[in-house]
């Protein structure tokens, strides 16, 4: 099985070149919708594609290693099949980290976007600790639930913003018994498991001292997923890139393209040229 994708483009546009969208642990293609329309709407020679990744929204059956590197390769081999070459993704968190890996297995690329990813390794889970936090609710959680209301009212309750309960509620599917959650936890620890220990300092250092894509870091000034010392690496890179590599702060936590959406559409627009 493939990845699941849906395609946008400006209505009555002919795209010559894709951006592809990757989204973060929990997610799914569709999260970054908003986004991709106002990227395409205001670049007409631009398609967006939304991916679901491995182990996520109608991606759940994709097979083999539940790895960073192996959700790289299904976003590589699915991009090679578009109609329209790929010549930039975007990718959050885990999507960011996923898509550091893509110029090594993609030509053609261009830029990288990526919104608040660190490329280094976190083996305390700095910054995602709200995200093992949802894990562990959701590995106690009953098996179904009555309604939507009574899964995000069960996720309030054990200390869950309602918001990021309903964001959670689209991967709901109703069966015979009532509603289940249609992830597969396991799937996902290893996939962060395998997020956390990756170290992609050295793709984005040879990024900035070769010919090849750009890199764009988008970091949320209040997010903890970069420390200081990450931020100076990466400001430190991208000044000895010639500008090609680019690292903004916006005033956001680690959802810079959900607290500061106009923000995250600038910095987007500025980074990848029509």
């Amino acid at each position: 099985m493939q990845l699941h994708l849906e395609t946008l483009q400006a209505p009555g546009a002919t795209p010559t070149r894709a951006l592809v969208l990757l989204h973060g642990i929990l997610g799914q293609g569709t999260n970054l919708r908003t986004l991709a329309r106002r990227f395409v709407d205001a670049r007409p020679s631009w398609q967006a594609v939304l991916v679901d990744l491995r182990a996520h929204g109608q991606s759940q059956g994709v097979e083999g290693d539940d790895t960073v590197v192996t959700a790289a390769d299904d976003v590589a081999q699915m991009a090679r099949a578009l109609t329209v070459p790929v010549r930039a993704v975007l990718g959050h968190s885990f999507g960011g980290k996923v898509a550091m890996l893509l110029p090594e297995r993609l030509e053609g690329l261009e830029h990288l976007v990526i919104l608040d990813s660190a490329p280094g390794q976190r083996l305390d889970f700095r910054g995602s600790e709200l995200t093992m936090t949802v894990l562990s609710t959701l590995d106690a959680a009953p098996a179904v639930f009555p309604s939507r209301e009574a899964f995000v009212a069960y996720l309030t309750a054990a200390g869950i913003d309602a918001g990021i309960g309903q964001w959670l509620a689209m991967n709901l599917e109703r069966g015979a018994a009532g509603l289940h959650f249609t992830l597969s936890l396991g799937r996902i620890r290893a996939l962060l498991a395998s997020y956390f220990a990756s170290d992609c300092w050295p793709v984005l250092e040879r990024m900035a001292s070769d010919a090849g894509p750009g890199f764009h870091l988008v970091i949320g000034a209040r997010s903890k997923v970069f420390d200081v010392g990450d931020r100076e690496r990466a400001m430190a890179i991208a000044a000895g890139s010639g500008g090609r590599c680019t690292v903004d702060v916006l005033q956001t936590g680690h959802w810079v393209h959900v607290e500061d959406f106009e923000g995250t559409v600038r910095v987007l627009l500025e980074r990848v040229p029509a």
